[in-house]
């Protein structure tokens, strides 16, 4: 473990009290992390932060600021591939990972290096959009580690748009087979901040679309481009097992699943259907949401607290039997 610096501006300044640094995985990926403490006593635990496909810590910051006010130490991390962690491919700007079992390793290490060692016990996890669905994917090894998750806008299904899961993943399939894992196959080498802010589907907060974009703008090297074909196929395979009821009736850990109700990138219909299937599982829909509700509009952001704090940090499940 080394430590590191996190991006401090005068617009998105960082919380006071940060320990951040670096940890190794096992197949050589360094992880960029950074963790808080409560700013009220006593600390109820810690909330491992999981964030969406081309975040990154700096983008947190008021979130985590919220957390802690509410009585939680805060532990985050950047995921391979992406923000300051180590990236996969030589072109940096490619969104990629060739399974969602690589993304485990990171939560794993973080868990092992950082949150074991060095962070208050209870564990929570509140996930966004693709780290929602990499908490469900490594959910069964997780089970008497984390208390319970919160999962805001989980990706376990796309909107029901364009092509269909299946043909989505027969083409980004073929196109790994034959040697093109690395092609972008949703968007570009531009990243989605840097579009206007009337064209996005991820907010409709316009001042913090617009900080966010301006993170973007000043510091690149941050930020990604679009998913490449093998990053799509990889995520549709991960939305398959955790749908799949083999695997998710192993997952024993409490679970609120968040959707908003005006979400154009994951669909609502599948979170609602897992949620109802989970054996401790349930979800609920914040109308009028867009997609990344830690990022919307004050009205939509006190709604997804509300719950989280609601949810969290809840009892221990008593010993069947």
């Amino acid at each position: 473990m080394r430590k590191t610096e996190l991006l401090d501006t005068e617009y998105n300044p960082i919380p006071e009290g940060c320990v951040a640094g670096f940890v190794t995985t096992p197949d050589a990926m360094d992880i960029r992390f950074a963790n808080w403490k409560s700013l009220v006593y006593p600390v109820k635990g810690t909330v491992i932060l999981l964030h969406g496909r081309a975040e990154f810590i700096e983008k947190m910051f008021e979130t985590v600021t919220d957390l802690r006010k509410a009585g939680f130490d805060v532990l985050t991390f950047d995921w391979r591939g992406q923000g300051g962690s180590s990236r996969m491919l030589e072109d940096s700007r490619r969104g990629y990972v060739d399974n969602f079992d690589q993304y485990a390793i990171d939560l794993e290490t973080i868990m092992e290096e950082v949150a074991l060692p060095d962070c208050k016990a209870p564990f929570y996890i509140f996930a966004h959009s693709t780290g929602a669905l990499v908490a469900l994917h490594a959910a069964p090894q997780l089970v008497n580690r984390i208390r319970r998750m919160v999962l805001s806008a989980p990706f376990v299904g796309l909107k029901e748009k364009g092509l269909s899961h299946g043909a989505l993943k027969a083409a980004s399939g073929a196109l790994c087979a034959v040697g093109l894992g690395e092609v972008y196959m949703g968007g570009s080498s531009r990243p989605n901040a840097s579009k206007p802010f009337r064209t996005n589907l991820l907010t409709s907060d316009t001042k913090r679309y617009e900080r966010f974009a301006k993170l973007v703008a000043d510091h690149r090297g941050l930020s990604i481009g679009g998913p490449t074909a093998a990053w799509i196929f990889a995520a549709c395979r991960a939305i398959e097992q955790v749908n799949d009821p083999d695997f998710h009736s192993q997952i024993t850990t409490p679970i609120l699943m968040i959707s908003a109700g005006n979400d154009q990138v994951v669909s609502n219909r599948a979170i609602e259907d897992l949620g109802r299937r989970l054996r401790s599982g349930a979800s609920m829909c914040i109308d009028g949401a867009k997609h990344e509700i830690m990022h919307e509009r004050d009205v939509f952001r006190e709604q997804l607290l509300a719950a989280f704090c609601s949810f969290v940090p809840g009892t221990e499940l008593a010993p069947a039997g």
